[in-house]
């Protein structure tokens, strides 16, 4: 019985991000928000010259690529914003810090924010929509700016957000549908750093996560017209970086937030609260991975504690669906990753954990150096971990280390990357890398 539910709500989930669509990534982490692609003979080895193309973006950020059918979607932000006063927290330690760089400006003058289309096959730029910053614009973190966000597809539309509280909703031949600014609406954007959660879309609704210490709350607009459909307000100052994730629960589908409050799971349709562990943290960041009825999650923050949690739970399942608990030792922004029965994460240190996805068991540990923002991604037996360095570090998946390749490429690499018709696409602060041989 539970496996026909499970599937039940597999194909529910499946449905509502058009998963079947071959070659899509159609949001932050691909398909099914988990990191992990179905697709084969995805490449190994690249130097710079191997490129297969690379286009300049209009400005800079550190958005990730989303790709639908023959385009890729990238969002970017021209100008320089306002940077938080004081001294900004790092990610590295000791030698490491050396290579930690600050986010270059993209052109001189007032702050535009930019969604540009890509052509998929040899990387021609499609079109450009640009949207004047709105507004008193919140201060950041130098390793990012209010084009932090990724943007979001499903086939129809081009949902890109922005750190201002600005929304678009744009056709995929760049014509606006519909647009929001929520600072407008709902109070200002202010959250220590800067605004990072991701839109993401199911079942024709795009859910924007504002979790701010003016106001927090949830929210579901309509995909089509950009209407709320449901608001769900938390206490104030209750924050958040990081992205819901709609995932094919035990009992039906659940939408799941990571929040300082702890983890939460909302009914996608109506915003019904579900069940919760409460965990009070300082910075959540990450994004849980699903896989099989688990939620694989870390907290964020400094080696903070990661677990695995069973969905389908009512109300405080702390003492009832905490599968594993580990107290410390995740990574600070990356997200894990679940692939094959295995958790995959990359530390801020430049050490890769492999972890198994049963009994929280440690399988093994290598250091490999690097700076780790981007959350891995999985396909093919392979599993890609993208240093802020330039550098692309792939091992073997499996219960024992085996590094198949390290490749270089110039520029920074703070997005996560998509895989898509067999390439792999790399967003660096200012341009976009396709890597591998498109399918015939």
């Amino acid at each position: 019985m539970r496996s026909t539910r499970l599937a039940l709500a597999a194909v529910v989930v499946s449905a509502g991000v058009s998963w079947a669509a071959a070659g899509n990534w159609p949001q932050w982490r691909g398909p099914l928000a988990t990191g992990v692609s179905p697709e084969k003979d995805l490449p190994t080895r690249w130097a710079p010259g191997d490129l297969a193309w690379k286009a300049p973006l209009g400005g800079a950020g550190v958005s990730s690529p989303v790709v639908w059918g023959d385009r890729i979607f990238v969002t970017s932000q021209r100008g320089q914003g306002g940077l938080k006063p004081g001294v900004h927290p790092r990610l590295a330690r000791d030698e490491q810090a050396a290579s930690e760089k600050a986010l270059a400006a993209a052109g001189e003058g007032g702050v535009t924010f930019l969604v540009e289309a890509f052509h998929r096959a040899d990387g021609r730029r499609l079109w450009e929509y640009r949207l004047p910053a709105a507004g008193a614009l919140p201060p950041v973190h130098d390793k990012h700016n209010l084009a932090s966000p990724s943007a979001a597809t499903d086939g129809e539309r081009v949902y890109a957000w922005f750190g201002s509280g600005q929304v678009v909703a744009l056709t995929t031949e760049g014509k606006l549908a519909w647009e929001r600014n929520l600072a407008t609406e709902n109070g200002p954007f202010d959250i220590n750093w800067g605004h990072a959660s991701s839109p993401a879309v199911h079942g024709g609704l795009v859910y924007l996560l504002c979790f701010h210490d003016p106001a927090s709350y949830l929210l579901a607009v309509d995909a089509r017209s950009g209407k709320t459909r449901w608001k769900v307000d938390r206490p104030k100052g209750v924050r958040s970086y990081s992205t819901p994730v709609v995932v094919a629960g035990a009992a039906g589908p659940e939408l799941i937030v990571n929040s300082t409050e702890g983890i939460h799971a909302y009914d996608p349709a109506t915003g019904q609260a579900l069940w919760q562990i409460a965990q009070p943290h300082n910075f959540a960041v990450p994004v849980p991975s699903f896989s099989d009825g688990i939620l694989y999650t870390s907290r964020g923050y400094r080696s903070g504690p990661y677990m695995a949690i069973r969905t389908g739970g009512r109300g405080d399942v702390s003492a009832t669906h905490v599968k594993w608990q580990v107290p410390t030792g995740a990574p600070y922004i990356s997200s894990l990753l679940s692939y094959q029965g295995l958790v995959y994460m990359a530390g801020d240190n430049g050490i890769v954990t492999c972890i198994d996805a049963a009994t929280g068991e440690k399988l093994w540990q290598e250091r490999t150096g690097g700076l780790f923002s981007a959350s891995p991604v999985a396909g093919d037996g392979k599993v890609y971990f993208m240093s802020e360095t330039g550098e692309t570090i792939v091992y073997q998946a499996g219960r024992q280390p085996r590094l198949l390749e390290r490749n270089r490429t110039e520029g920074r690499i703070v997005a996560s990357p998509a895989i898509a018709d067999g390439r792999i696409y790399i967003r660096t602060d200012d341009a976009l890398l396709a890597i591998g041989k498109a399918r015939p």
